[in-house]
C-alpha cells in the first residue's frame, strides 16, 4: 500500500477540517465540513464570505489546518496537517463543486453560501497504526 493511498483513504473517511487564516495581523481558525477532491488533491468547503476567517482568506489565500479524529488510545491516533491556497469558486467550477458537496452533505441543498477550494500544497500525516510516530509527507509537485 502506498503512503499517498493512506492519506487519500483517511481524508475520504473524515468530514471536518480545521482551517486557519491570517492577513499578517489578524489570525482566526474555523472548523468546516469538507469534501476531498482526490483528482485535484484539494478540499471543497462552504462558508459565508462575511465570516471573520473568510474575510482573512480574501486578503491572504495562504491557509493551513488539520484533519483529525478523536482517539483515546495513542496507538490509534491518525491526523493530517496541511497547507495550501484557498480560492473562492465561481462559474462552472462552483457548479461542479456544489454538486460534489451536496452529494456528500445533502442538507447543503437547502443552503446558498460561498463555495471555496483549498488547493493543497503539502500534507503531513501522523499514523500511529503504522508505527508509533510514523509520518507520511506529501508535497504537490512543482510542474
Amino acid at each position: 500500500m502506498s503512503t499517498y493511498f493512506n492519506l487519500i483513504e483517511y481524508l475520504k473517511k473524515q468530514h471536518v477540517l480545521s482551517l486557519c487564516a491570517t492577513n499578517g495581523k489578524d489570525l482566526w481558525c474555523a472548523n468546516c465540513f469538507y469534501v476531498f477532491n482526490e483528482t485535484d488533491t484539494s478540499f471543497l468547503l462552504m462558508t459565508e464570505v462575511k465570516t471573520r476567517h473568510s474575510q482573512l482568506m480574501l486578503q491572504n489565500s495562504q491557509v493551513a489546518g488539520t484533519v483529525n479524529c478523536q482517539q483515546k488510545t495513542i496507538l490509534l491516533i491518525k491526523g493530517i496537517q496541511y497547507s495550501g491556497q484557498i480560492v473562492l469558486l465561481n462559474d462552472k467550477r462552483k457548479w461542479q463543486a456544489q454538486r460534489a458537496y451536496q452529494k456528500r452533505f445533502p442538507i447543503a441543498k437547502k443552503v446558498s453560501t460561498a463555495l471555496w477550494e483549498i488547493i493543497i500544497d503539502e500534507m503531513k500525516m501522523t499514523n500511529n497504526m503504522l508505527g508509533f510516530g510514523k509520518k507520511i509527507i506529501w508535497h504537490r509537485s512543482k510542474s
